[in-house]
């Protein structure tokens, strides 16, 4: 290459891939994203395996699952074992920019004590500049810190839109001689999910919102008034990303720059009777994301749909193919471009947390493919799903007969994947106790009595999976 590409990544928090307008979500109207997807390569069967904020951020810049990171439940401190997206990045000669939610520092106490300090400057692992904060969601007092200066500055306003602006500044202060990457993460739309600004929340005040048909009729009402919120979010960081992408054109460094538009995990909203701000679950509206690549020099800029299975790991190779760079041994994700198309991806929770205990989630792993799911729990096979024919999978398919040769073959693929990453499957308590994380609040989190998706919930420390009734 005679000049690497720059890079610009986007992470949305929470953002489910089917809540977007290119996607066919008739409730929310993105129109800087459905025009970025037209030019974009869409990536429609994009998931994040582990879906919790932690795990999943660490898989992106380490290229590694959250049992090699060893970041596998919220607020445990990241330790590299091998270089960083930025740190890859920042060796080739690139200027590396942060701005937002970072959640990698962690807090060791096990109580969130860290997320409103300063993090160090050898834990931003490669940033140069730098203006993030570990973890805050309120909008509209949001802090963050400049560098290593300890000092707390807050943001004007809603976050998201000062971030965007001082996005734009970054681009205009970058040298066009060298390449640059920069990562955006928004805080929204995770929630509180009814603190956008008044004028997008005035949007969905009294809009019709049309739920899907596994939101039980119980959980309706409380669905719309969090899609409501939820909804305003994403329309506010719609027009925000547009406003950093009309920069980027007027920069004249569109043409050779790499955009990303992801998120961390999606979220329940209701689907299979699992209320609102819920992840950590195997279906797709918790692993589920939107991925958008746009890179007019190397791939165009006609919008085209990739059915590869991409995951959180898979982002750093990704990235770091594209730039003409090595991708480090110790990555384990592929290459969607130098690899693919990439046929099925790995899905992980050996540590359920929070809210995914109090419905009675346990451990889990499986594989989403470009047309199913299938999940093992420790007592044995949990889920199967043929989400082609039923996408918003209400008929758990793993006891019915006639797919009993898909549901080999699923297990078997699941093996292969197990055995790859050296992932024995243990209990959950047998990596708790390994790692002196039973002191967090995480994994404290009382078990639920009520009944869900599973039925009766267990009442041991960490429950196994139930099957479905």
């Amino acid at each position: 290459m005679d000049k690497r590409p720059n890079v610009i990544f986007v992470l949305a928090d929470q953002w489910r891939g089917q809540s977007i307008g290119y996607r066919g979500d008739p409730n929310v109207a993105t129109p800087r994203l459905d025009a970025l997807a037209a030019e974009s390569v869409d990536f429609e069967n994009a998931v994040a395996g582990s879906p919790v904020c932690c795990p999943s951020r660490a898989s992106m810049i380490t290229g590694q699952f959250p049992l090699t990171h060893g970041v596998y439940i919220n607020d445990v401190e990241l330790v590299p074992q091998g270089p960083t997206l930025a740190e890859s990045l920042q060796d080739a000669g690139y200027r590396t920019g942060y701005i937002g939610k970072w959640h990698l520092y962690g807090s060791p106490d096990g109580f969130y004590g860290r997320r409103r300090l300063p993090v160090p400057r050898d834990k931003q692992f490669g940033f140069d500049y730098w203006k993030g904060t570990e973890c805050t969601h309120d909008y509209n007092n949001s802090i963050y810190y400049v560098d290593d200066d300890p000092a707390v500055q807050v943001w004007e306003g809603y976050d998201a839109q000062s971030q965007t602006d001082d996005a734009c500044a970054f681009v205009s202060a970058s040298d066009p001689d060298q390449p640059f990457l920069l990562m955006l993460a928004y805080g929204p739309p995770h929630f509180p999910l009814h603190t956008a600004p008044e004028t997008y929340r005035e949007r969905y005040a009294d809009a019709a919102i049309q739920l899907p048909p596994n939101v039980p009729d119980e959980l309706a009402a409380d669905s719309v008034a969090a899609l409501r919120g939820y909804y305003a979010h994403m329309a506010a960081l719609d027009d925000c990303i547009g406003q950093l992408l009309d920069h980027l054109e007027r920069s004249g460094a569109a043409e050779d720059t790499i955009v990303v538009f992801t998120s961390d995990h999606g979220d329940m909203m209701g689907s299979q009777g699992i209320q609102h701000d819920v992840k950590t679950c195997p279906w797709d509206e918790s692993i589920r994301v939107p991925f958008l690549l746009r890179y007019p020099a190397a791939l165009g800029s006609e919008g085209r749909v990739d059915p590869s299975v991409i995951n959180s790991a898979d982002i750093m190779p990704t990235l770091l193919g594209l730039c003409g760079l090595d991708v480090p041994e110790t990555c384990e994700g592929r290459d969607v471009f130098a690899e693919g198309p990439l046929e099925s991806a790995f899905l992980s929770m050996p540590v359920p947390i929070l809210w995914g205990r109090t419905y009675g989630i346990g451990p889990y792993r499986g594989v989403r493919t470009a047309r199913h799911t299938y999940v093992r729990s420790l007592d044995g096979d949990w889920l199967l799903y043929d989400n082609q024919a039923d996408p918003h999978q209400l008929a758990n398919l793993v006891d019915d007969p006639t797919h009993a040769p898909v549901r080999q073959e699923l297990s078997a693929l699941l093996d292969e994947w197990l055995d790859r990453l050296g992932d024995e499957f243990l209990p959950a308590e047998h990596y708790v106790e390994r790692d002196g994380l039973g002191h967090y609040d995480e994994v404290l989190t009382p078990v639920g009595s009520s009944t869900g998706p599973g039925g009766s919930w267990r009442s041991t420390m960490v429950p196994t999976a139930p099957a479905e009734s």
